[in-house]
């Protein structure tokens, strides 16, 4: 058949199709017109043998659709709910393990942690335990190693899954990045910033009054740089850049000097980008509060998921300073606070980037076992002419009374004795970070 004769046919068929609407429509014009309320119908007055007859036979008037006014007619509760109403809402459980210890996370569907409800799971071998303070969160300390099997017990409006879900407990600390970190990092909105982001720097301290408050614009192989946090406000990065500033390291969060929580920095990602979309080559810092090397893992892990999608071509450094004594970790002493750094930089390490620690002359000196962090980069904060650090350091911090244009509020300035190579892309699915830094020029501060 040829396409005009098909066309014909497809014509003819429509023609039909409309010519049988058209012939439905007119037989039943006069209930068409009823439907769409166009035409009107006579009122009619009933009679009392018509009230009476309609009363007797149960029915009240000739409107059978009146019952649908009427809010009494049915129950308050809906006789049938939803499916989604009747079986609860589904929750899933996700786990994870560092050293004898197991964090248990209550989830829905699409992966957010569950609040406001007192679950409770079951650990075979070791008990029961109930989300306490409901926040999706049950965590358990002291397991021996081995595997464990967990459930999930009934709780009126929920549906859990019906099912034992296995988790190996080890024995020793691995340092490999936590899969589930996310359920852990908070924003501020989530905490109360005043009581919890409380870090005192001890180099202000320590100043001895001779510290030199000018970029100095060194010579030889130290760059000038700054590093910035939320208290630094919002940033003219093009301007930075102008200035003559050749590298930021930027504050990606802490952990709460008392909740403990992990907290991202609010200016974070508004930092990192423009820095790097300036054309300044960054590094990040998280400030400590961690009481043990589980909670070090826990901090190297979100330091690794805020920063896996950037170009982060300086090394990632550990905080190490004071809350002004009422913070959770101010209290731990040089070993038990050096295994928990040492675990944070192993971590950091082991995902591929160069990584070390930031403190005041003092701090390093007599809250730190340095001879055990001596493979990890040094970051000194001495605000004076010419540091009294007799260790071995790669940056130098060296005021924070610093002014730079784009920047509002004084900024820390710093100087860099490492060779950076900025040429490779260190964003993940990029080529990655070499882990190796070349022709270290360390305790050589330079001043013009």
């Amino acid at each position: 058949m040829d396409s005009k004769r098909m066309r014909r046919a497809l014509f003819a068929m429509v023609g039909m199709f409309l010519l049988l609407i058209a012939v439905i429509a007119l037989m039943n014009l006069e209930t068409v017109k009823s439907k769409l309320g166009l035409v009107e119908e006579p009122e009619q007055e009933m009679t009392a043998t018509e009230e009476q007859a309609d009363t007797d036979s149960g029915q009240i008037g000739n409107d059978l659709s009146a019952f649908l006014r009427d809010e009494t007619f049915f129950d308050e509760e809906p006789r049938f709910k939803s499916i989604e109403t009747y079986a609860g809402r589904n929750v899933f459980l996700m786990m994870s393990s560092v050293a004898k210890d197991l964090r248990v996370m209550v989830v829905d569907s699409v992966g957010r942690l569950v609040t406001g409800a007192p679950f409770t799971i079951q650990v075979q071998g070791a008990g029961e335990y109930t989300d306490e303070d409901e926040d999706g969160i049950i965590y358990i300390d002291g397991l021996r190693a081995g595997e464990y099997g967990v459930s999930l017990q009934e709780l009126e409006g929920f549906h859990v899954p019906n099912t034992v879900t296995t988790i190996q407990v080890r024995q020793e600390i691995e340092y490999r990045v936590l899969d589930n970190i996310e359920y852990l990092m908070l924003t501020e909105d989530d905490i109360d910033p005043a009581k919890e982001d409380k870090a005192v720097n001890g180099a202000e301290e320590e100043a001895d009054g001779s510290e030199n408050t000018q970029m100095q614009f060194a010579n030889g192989s130290a760059k000038l740089g700054i590093d910035v946090s939320k208290w630094n406000k919002e940033i003219d990065w093009e301007a930075v850049k102008e200035e003559g500033v050749e590298f930021a390291i930027i504050r990606c969060g802490y952990r709460g000097a008392s909740s403990g929580a992990l907290v991202i920095d609010p200016m974070y990602e508004e930092n990192i980008r423009g820095a790097i979309d300036a054309g300044i080559p960054v590094g990040v810092y998280f400030f400590t509060q961690a009481l043990d090397e589980v909670e070090a893992v826990e901090e190297a892990s979100m330091v690794i998921r805020l920063i896996e999608e950037y170009d982060v071509d300086y090394p990632v450094f550990l905080d190490s300073e004071s809350t002004g004594g009422s913070g959770r970790a101010d209290g731990l002493d040089a070993r038990e606070r050096t295994a928990a750094h040492k675990a944070f930089l192993e971590t950091i390490s082991a995902a591929g980037y160069e990584t070390g620690v930031y403190a005041s002359r003092n701090w390093l000196n007599d809250r730190l076992n340095m001879t055990e962090l001596s493979e990890y980069r040094t970051w000194l904060a001495e605000y004076a002419d010419v540091p009294a650090y007799d260790g071995y350091y790669h940056m130098w911090q060296y005021t924070s009374k610093g002014r730079v244009n784009g920047i509002e509020t004084n900024v820390d300035l710093n100087l860099c004795y490492m060779n950076i190579d900025t040429s490779i892309n260190h964003a993940k699915g990029a080529a990655g970070y070499s882990g190796v830094i070349s022709g270290d020029s360390g305790n050589v501060p330079t001043t013009d």
